[in-house]
C-alpha cells in the first residue's frame, strides 16, 4: 500500500473544495498547509492535523510530501508549478494555469521535461451536464452541430475586489471577467467542439469600470474546428449568480442547459437528460461537485502509469488561449486567428 502525501498552498475559499476531495481518497494524507497568512493558516492546519508552513519554498524542501494542490492567486501560479516540478512533486493546480501564453510556454516545457504529472482543476468538464452532452454528441443521433450559445451572467461586488485586492488587476489577476469567472464556460464551448479556429470579440467595463482594472462584461463569436459558430456573452454585472445558459444546436435537435438542467430538444420532445444542482448547500452551485472526481482522476493516474484520463497543461492552455485572443481582438478591433498546435499562441501587438 503506497501512502501519498499531499500539501495545498494557499487556504482561500477554494481550498476547502481540496480538502473535502482528499478526505474522500484512500491512501493519502493531507501532510502540510501553506498560506502567508500565519494566524489563518496555522488555525486551519491544527484543525486538519497537519503541518504549516507560511513559505512554500519550505515546504517544497519536505521530500515525504509528494503532491502539491495550488490553490493561490493568478500571479503565483507559475513560479510555484516551475518551483513544486522541479522539486519533484506531482502538481495540481486552480485555473488559470498562467497568466499568458507566454506562461503557458514555460510552464509546458517544465512540465515536459518533469518526471511527475501536472494536472489543472477544470472542474466544469465534470459536471454531469457536460459530461451527458459530450456523450450525447460522440454518439452523434443529433447530427452534426450547427452552433453553441452561451450566457453566464454573474454578479460581484465591490466588496469582493476589496477583500482580495488581486483581484480585478492585470498584473495579479490577469484580467477579470474573462480569465476568472467566464474562462469555465469558453473552456466547455471548445471542449465539445473540438477547438477554435477563429474568434473576434469585445470587452468593456460598466458597473465595476471604478472599481477593478479589468473587464466586467464580454461577448465573442467563435469560429470551431468542426465548422459549427459559437456565440459567447458573459457579465459581472447581473445581481445574482445565475446558471450558465447553453444551447447546442445540431441538425436534428438541440441540447438546452438552462437552470442547471440539461434537456434533448427534438420537434416535438423535450426529455431531461441530467441535473447539475447540489442539493444540500455545503459549496457553492456554480463551482459544482467536479473537484472531487477532478483530484480523484488526477491522483488515479499518479497510481496508475499511463492513464491521462485528467486536465493536463495542453488542455488547460487552450481556454487561456481563447481568453488572451478576446483581449487581443478588443484591442485591435479584428478576428483573431487560433493556432491549434500543442500549446496555441496569440500573436504580438506591434
Amino acid at each position: 500500500m503506497t501512502i501519498l502525501n499531499t500539501a495545498i498552498i494557499g487556504a482561500g475559499a477554494i481550498h476547502n473544495c481540496h480538502v473535502n476531495a482528499l478526505r474522500q481518497l484512500p491512501d493519502v494524507v493531507l501532510r502540510a498547509l501553506v498560506d502567508i497568512d500565519s494566524v489563518k493558516g496555522l488555525k486551519l492546519a491544527m484543525g486538519y492535523q497537519c503541518r504549516f508552513y507560511q513559505d512554500y519554498r519550505e515546504m517544497l524542501l519536505d521530500e515525504a510530501i509528494d503532491v502539491v494542490h495550488i490553490c493561490t492567486p493568478h500571479f503565483e501560479h507559475k513560479s510555484m508549478i516551475l518551483a513544486a516540478l522541479a522539486a519533484g512533486k506531482h502538481v495540481f493546480c486552480e485555473k488559470p494555469v498562467g497568466m499568458n501564453g507566454s506562461e503557458i510556454i514555460d510552464i509546458t516545457n517544465a512540465a515536459d521535461r518533469a518526471s511527475t504529472l501536472f494536472g489543472v482543476c477544470y472542474q466544469n468538464r465534470l459536471n454531469p451536464s457536460s459530461l451527458r452532452i459530450r456523450r450525447e454528441l460522440d454518439e452523434g443521433s443529433l447530427g452534426k452541430m450547427l452552433s453553441i450559445r452561451a450566457v453566464l451572467t454573474w454578479s460581484r461586488s465591490g466588496a469582493y475586489y476589496t477583500e482580495s485586492p488581486w483581484r480585478g488587476r492585470l498584473a495579479t489577476e490577469g484580467g477579470s471577467l474573462l480569465i476568472n469567472q467566464a474562462i469555465h464556460t469558453l473552456d466547455l464551448m471548445q471542449w465539445f467542439a473540438g477547438g477554435v479556429t477563429r474568434l473576434k470579440g469585445v470587452v468593456d467595463s460598466g458597473e465595476l469600470s471604478d472599481i477593478t482594472e479589468g473587464e466586467d462584461s464580454a461577448m465573442a463569436t467563435l469560429h470551431f474546428v468542426n465548422g459549427a459558430r459559437g456565440l459567447f456573452y458573459a457579465s459581472n454585472c447581473h445581481t445574482t449568480d445565475s446558471p450558465l445558459m447553453m444551447e447546442i444546436r445540431c441538425e436534428h435537435g438541440s441540447l438546452m442547459l438552462d437552470d442547471s438542467t440539461l434537456w434533448r430538444v427534438t420537434p416535438g420532445e423535450r426529455f431531461k437528460l441530467a441535473s447539475d444542482n447540489v442539493p444540500d448547500g455545503s459549496i457553492k452551485r456554480y463551482w459544482g461537485r467536479g473537484h472531487q472526481q477532478a483530484i480523484r482522476r488526477f491522483y488515479h493516474a499518479i497510481t496508475t502509469p499511463g492513464n491521462t484520463d485528467y486536465t493536463d497543461i495542453r488542455e488547460a492552455g487552450k481556454s487561456l488561449t481563447l481568453v488572451e485572443a478576446i483581449y487581443r481582438s478588443s484591442q485591435l478591433r479584428q478576428w483573431i486567428d487560433i493556432h491549434n498546435e500543442n500549446v496555441m499562441c496569440i500573436p504580438a501587438v506591434k
